[in-house]
């Protein structure tokens, strides 16, 4: 089962450069998005558009289609869909949707999640310490029912040093602050969950997924880690590869933001 997850930055934007015709060959089973939006009618023609208009897609937009939407678009048809990461003031915000897929290893659960980008000092950091208590309470019922299952998406956090450039420059920062960084560390630290590339590529630092548009970061490679495969023990043990799928160019990116390819051998 070939996983893509990828945040699109505007999914008709994505096309219009070309993304989703990258995507659409990558021989994937299972597209992941983030940053969608735009309406579920818009996504589908645009899927359409570059071949995939017969995949099955599970979305879920923000009441703000500007900023955010996830999708999982599959081959298979999902035995089941959910939109809700639980607390109340998530419902509309287009940052959660998962799906279970038929495999002969068992039911495979598959999550997009774009976490807010937050703000260091702010409410907005409250709002994504907040999203991030929903996510350990999704993982914590998953590890429970001993599933199969994966988050992918945009998480917008940089675990360790390894996965930001220039680290020293941002320890105050969103995104690399320690109560942020602390959430994975818990995730990891009983072996329950497991950052799927760093587990196959091994020490950084990088490969980075996400480069600002602005001056030189993507020339020069300066650039953060933040969209992952966090995937139960029982699908890390089946991972066969983890690929970035960096722009050979600056003109020729699409997003500011690396898909991310996993290939699970679920039998």
């Amino acid at each position: 089962m070939r996983v893509v997850t990828a945040n699109v930055t505007g999914v008709r934007a994505a096309a219009r450069r070309g993304g989703l015709g990258w995507l659409a060959g990558r021989a994937a089973d299972v597209l992941c998005l983030q940053e969608v939006r735009a309406s579920d009618g818009q996504l589908r023609d645009a899927l359409g558009d570059a071949g995939l208009g017969d995949w099955h897609v599970a979305h879920t937009e923000a009441a703000d289609r500007g900023r955010a939407g996830v999708a999982v678009v599959s081959r298979r048809q999902p035995l089941r869909v959910r939109a809700d990461i639980g607390p109340e003031e998530f419902a509309a915000s287009g940052r959660w949707v998962e799906v279970d897929l038929a495999a002969p290893c068992g039911v495979v659960t598959v999550a997009s999640a774009y976490v807010p980008t937050g703000q260091a000092g702010t409410p907005r950091q409250l709002e994504k310490y907040r999203f991030l208590d929903a996510l350990s309470a999704r993982l914590a019922q998953w590890t429970a029912e001993d599933r199969h299952a994966v988050v992918t998406g945009d998480l917008n956090i940089c675990h360790t040093e390894d996965d930001l450039r220039n680290w020293k420059g941002n320890r105050t920062k969103a995104g690399f602050l320690p109560g942020e960084r602390a959430y994975f560390d818990r995730w990891f630290e009983m072996g329950d969950w497991v950052d799927v590339h760093r587990e196959l590529h091994g020490p950084g630092p990088g490969p980075y997924t996400w480069w600002s548009w602005r001056g030189k970061a993507f020339d020069n490679d300066a650039g953060w880690r933040i969209d992952y495969h966090l995937a139960s023990r029982r699908l890390a043990k089946l991972a066969r590869s983890a690929v970035v799928g960096r722009a050979a160019a600056y003109d020729q990116r699409w997003s500011d933001h690396a898909a991310v390819t996993v290939d699970y051998d679920v039998g």
